[in-house]
Parts: C-alpha cells; structure tokens; sequence
C-alpha cells in the first residue's frame, strides 16, 4: 500500500489492502504509542469504536476492538454511526482515542480506519507516523509488551450512542423545522437511521430514500455522489428541500424544491450568512479552499465577509480554522465544519443547519442559495507529465499569464499537480462557459506539450 496513512486516515480494499491483520496491527500499535505519549497516565484507556454499514466493517471491527483491548484498552462498541458522530462521542465520552471504519464516499469494496484523539479531533500527523513506524517494527518481529489478567481490555456495548448524538444535533439547532418537507438520501449509509430521526425530532416532515442498507449497497447509485434519485424524489413529493450525504455521513449536498443542485460552496454561503447574523461567525470570516468557485469569493466580498483559501482537502481547512480561530469553513464538495458545535465535517448537522435557515427566514432554499452564481467551471486533467515541473516551466508560466489577462476580474486559472497520479489538473472558471472551456482546452495543450 506504500505508506499506510493518507490524508484521510487508512484506506484501501477491504480483505485486500485493508487487512483483518493491519487493521488488529494497527490498532495495538495506537494504544502503545498513545501511552508512550502519555495520553493515558494516570488512569485506565477507554476508546469508542463505530462503523459504517459495509460488509467488512463486521471483520474489520472485530479485529480493531480485539487489538485495543489486548493492548489493555477498554473498548466501547458504538456500532453504525456516522463519523462525526464516533468524534462527537469520543469527546463526550470523555475517551482517549476514538476509531471509525468508514471509506466514506468510496464503493463498497473499500473501507478505511480513521483515528480521533481525545475530544474527537484528528490525530496529529505526527502520531499517525509513529503510529505507522511502531507497526511496522512489530510486523518485522518485534514483540510486543502485552498486558494479562485484569490489564487486558473490557468490551462494551454502548446503545446510547444514537440518541446521545441525535439529542446534540437538535440542542445546536438555532431554531425547528415545523412546516418543512425534506427528503433525506441516506446513501445506504451511516446515517440511514440518524438523519432521518434529526430531522423528524427538530419538526420536519422526513420523507427518505437510500435508508436500508444491507452491508452492499452503500454508495450504490444514490447519496451525494448520486444526487439524480433525491432531485426526483424532491419534485415527486413537493418538498422543500433535500439532502444527501455520503456513506460516512461526513458531508453533505442539497437540492432545491424545483430540484436543482445545491453544491458545498452554496450551502457555505447559506451558512456564513445565518451565523453572521446570529453573532457567530467569528471574524466575519470563511475559510474554504482554492476550489471553490469563484462566484463563492465574489459573494463574500459583496457581503462584506472575507475568505481564507488554503489547500485541497478538509483537514487543511480544519487546520487553518483551529490555527486562526475561524467558525465557519468548508469545501465544494459538502463537506462544512462548524468548529463551535463539531470537530470534524457532519453532513447530518450541515443539513439541519440548512433547514433551520430555511426555517426561520420563510424563503426557499433556491433563493437563499441564490445568494452566489456558480461561475461556469472547466476541469480537465492532464496525464502522463512531470507535475514537479508545473509551477516552474517559463512555457506554463506564460500561457497562464496570458490566460488570465483574457479572463480579468470575472474569471480565475488554477493549475494543480495530483497528489497521487502522474496528472496535472487544469481549472478555468469564466463568466461565459464557452470562454471557459477555450482557454482550459489551450492550457491543457500548453501543459502537455511544455511538460510530457
């Protein structure tokens, strides 16, 4: 797998990749580090243990709970929740260390492992590392020092999981949903049982679909990456709303009542101007990241707020509002990070959130969305080339240059090397999606020529 965490925790196929034996490895391997960093002086290690409803999570977890309490961890088995839901309790619970297998958005074939540290944040980058360095010393033959008698770790069933997290969504709620219809895909997910009941509990009326998951259809054709069942469903049934989330229910997509999309940078700019109003979006400020539209920033500044880019990715999002004190941040894709009421993206809460706006200002969600215009966007990746040499090439610098004085105020280039692949990705946004599709179409020609 080359190295084993990625920016989103462990991941890979399940049975294949992501091992009964790496997973069992990789959990001792936590609880010793954990302790050598002294996370657990003084008293005895509790971790919360949940999954999403894939096939191997059943395996996966077993042989997770089994490596912590032989490493002398007390282990309490939350079941399938969501993973902002495993962070919010590893927090509650008062646990040292939290463990979620979920591949989130992934097909069903794959699953991951992800860690929380105590008070359900993401482990630090450079305990993942030792974490990884301490299992692969012991994969080599190192033994490890294992605890017998009464030192070995307790398994428990924790049942309150659900409703403990269910009754702290609805307690963050600025106001009911009394009047709204939503439609809720679930995404045969993690939060098939926890969205819906939100949802109902806070006054809406819950239609679902993409709630009945069998351990194989997670991801399958429906949820936020499958949004074409949850417009119809919405236009069916006259909602108001619907919302989509993921298989991990970390993120979180919207339609309008006519059906219509109502992407991550939309929902953000909903959100920002709810909790400016309320008082609590601090600093008047937003982070997101160098993907989102530009008819995002264009709207920020028309609101007098300001924006914080940063990198691809939630976690550098999340950094950049822990570091800076932001409330509010988020990514095109849904997922949104309310850092006063969560610790990682929750696509379930993002979608409460939505509603209770809807809610209280009487408006649809088409108009509050309208608050934006998503410029016209051209994406194209270009294979097989040195993306070392992308920001560095005079040939590459030019016609970037040149593309972005044809574009002026109304339009925006970016050029990204793939953190994975061998691809540069070529990003145009224009006013006019014909301007956009031209100048990405020659730009991709300039890459391919300049660095293949």
């Amino acid at each position: 797998m080359g190295r084993l965490f990625g920016t989103d925790g462990v991941r890979g196929v399940a049975n294949a990749d992501l091992t009964a034996e790496l997973a069992l490895g990789l959990s001792v391997a936590a609880a010793h580090v954990l302790a050598e960093a002294g996370t657990f002086e003084g008293h005895r290690p509790v971790a919360v243990v949940g999954r999403d409803p894939r096939a191997s999570g059943e395996f996966l977890e077993a042989a997770v709970v089994a490596g912590l309490a032989s490493a002398g961890v007390d282990v309490r088995r939350v079941g399938v929740l969501p993973t902002p839901a495993v962070a919010y309790l590893t927090g509650a619970l008062g646990a040292d260390l939290g463990v979620m297998l979920s591949a989130s958005h992934n097909a069903m074939p794959d699953n991951g492992i992800k860690f929380f540290a105590r008070g359900g944040h993401k482990l630090a980058d450079e305990l993942e590392d030792r974490i990884e360095e301490t299992y692969h010393a012991h994969a080599a033959g190192e033994p490890w020092d294992r605890p017998t008698g009464a030192g070995v770790g307790r398994v428990t069933t924790y049942d309150q999981g659900f409703d403990n997290y269910v009754a702290h969504l609805i307690g963050v709620l600025p106001n009911r949903l009394d009047g709204l219809k939503v439609v809720i895909d679930g995404a045969h997910g993690a939060a098939a049982r926890v969205s819906p009941e939100a949802f109902a509990r806070a006054g809406a009326e819950v239609i679902t679909i993409g709630t009945e998951p069998d351990g194989l259809n997670i991801n399958d054709g429906c949820g936020s990456t499958h949004l074409a069942k949850l417009r119809a469903a919405v236009v069916e049934h006259g909602a108001d709303l619907g919302v989509a989330h993921d298989g991990d229910a970390d993120r979180c997509l919207a339609v309008d009542a006519t059906g219509a999309e109502v992407d991550g940078d939309q929902i953000l700019a909903v959100l920002a101007l709810a909790m400016r109003d309320a008082g609590g979006l601090r600093k008047d400020t937003v982070v997101a990241t160098v993907m989102s539209n530009l008819g995002f920033k264009l709207a920020m500044e028309r609101e007098g707020l300001s924006l914080v880019q940063t990198a691809v990715g939630d976690r550098y999002v999340l950094e950049e509002m822990k570091r800076s004190g932001f409330a509010l941040g988020g990514e095109q894709s849904g997922h949104v990070i309310v850092l006063d009421h969560a610790t990682t993206g929750d696509g379930t809460l993002t979608g409460l959130m939505l509603a209770a706006r809807v809610a209280a200002t009487g408006r649809s969600l088409a108009d509050l969305a309208g608050v934006m215009e998503r410029l016209p966007q051209i994406l194209i990746n270009v294979p097989d080339v040195d993306k070392s040499r992308v920001t560095t090439s005079p040939e590459v610098r030019i016609a970037v240059t040149d593309a972005e004085r044809e574009l002026g105020a109304t339009g925006r280039v970016l050029l990204r090397p793939s953190g994975t692949e061998p691809l540069v990705r070529v990003m145009v946004e224009a006013a006019d999606i014909e301007q956009a599709r031209s100048v990405a179409g020659r730009l991709a020609d300039v890459v391919k020529s300049a660095l293949g």
